[in-house]
């Protein structure tokens, strides 16, 4: 679904990623493990052009959306995050109420129907579980709503554009254990129906989660893979040094 080929970063003319390849496959959860500092945010970035509203960044190589270079797939970057939603690390709902949420990023895309507005709201706030807790207090802010609950309402907005990749960087760092457990949930849940792409430092997290994984390391002051494939497979022989003592707790 979506996929990239040699592609290195560089911040200022200073690379911190390098000739990364690799695919995230349609329906299927790729995690990006590896300690701080080796990329793993930035390539994130990339993925929907993030990137290049910060000064200085430069991409080079290939990202590929479905087989199509990424900058012929869609028109302009506000199309390509309305199929490519991101979901950040910290909750960052809009200062506005619940519903103003959902309904603004609908808007954005055209969505002007008051009657689908309403039923989309509703539907995404059942798919992250939300809907009970919150469907008497839609006008309330946002911002009243608990660490965890922000999360899934982040996640609601993302989902209502009906994107086929959603990307994550580190979605329950900042939550507690019960909380961090709901967002696994739904992750779990959307297995199938998203391609998903998530950044953790857990990696007990990125096992239960991942199909597929890649673990990131940094050489010569560049971040870089070095080994990717199925998760389980990786966790039992890793083929890298550096990959297997990462993964047992030796490294990193």
């Amino acid at each position: 679904m979506i996929s990239t080929r040699n592609l290195s970063i560089s911040y200022h003319g200073r690379t911190v990623l390098r000739d990364v390849t690799i695919e995230a496959q349609p329906g299927k959860v790729l995690a990006l493990v590896g300690p701080s500092g080796c990329g793993k945010s930035s390539f994130l970035a990339a993925l929907n052009r993030m990137t290049e509203i910060i000064p200085g960044a430069s991409v080079q190589g290939e990202i590929r959306f479905d087989g199509r270079p990424i900058d012929q797939a869609f028109a302009s970057s506000v199309h390509l995050r309305q199929h490519v939603g991101m979901i950040f690390q910290k909750p960052n709902p809009f200062p506005m109420s619940i519903r103003r949420n959902i309904e603004l990023a609908l808007k954005e895309h055209g969505q002007r129907n008051r009657e689908s507005l309403s039923q989309i709201t509703e539907t995404v706030l059942r798919d992250v579980g939300l809907w009970e807790e919150v469907h008497d207090r839609l006008d309330h802010s946002a911002l009243e709503l608990s660490g965890g609950q922000q999360q899934r309402l982040c996640m609601a907005r993302a989902l209502a554009l009906k994107p086929q990749v959603v990307l994550m960087d580190e979605p329950c760092s900042a939550l507690d254990p019960i909380s961090s457990e709901r967002v696994e949930q739904l992750i779990q849940s959307m297995r199938g129906d998203y391609t998903m792409v998530i950044v953790t430092h857990n990696l007990a997290q990125a096992r239960r989660l991942a199909d597929q994984m890649a673990v990131f390391w940094v050489r010569d002051g560049v971040g870089e893979i070095v080994e990717h494939g199925e998760t389980e497979q990786l966790f039992a022989s890793p083929t890298t040094e550096i990959a297997n003592a990462y993964l047992s707790g030796r490294k990193g």
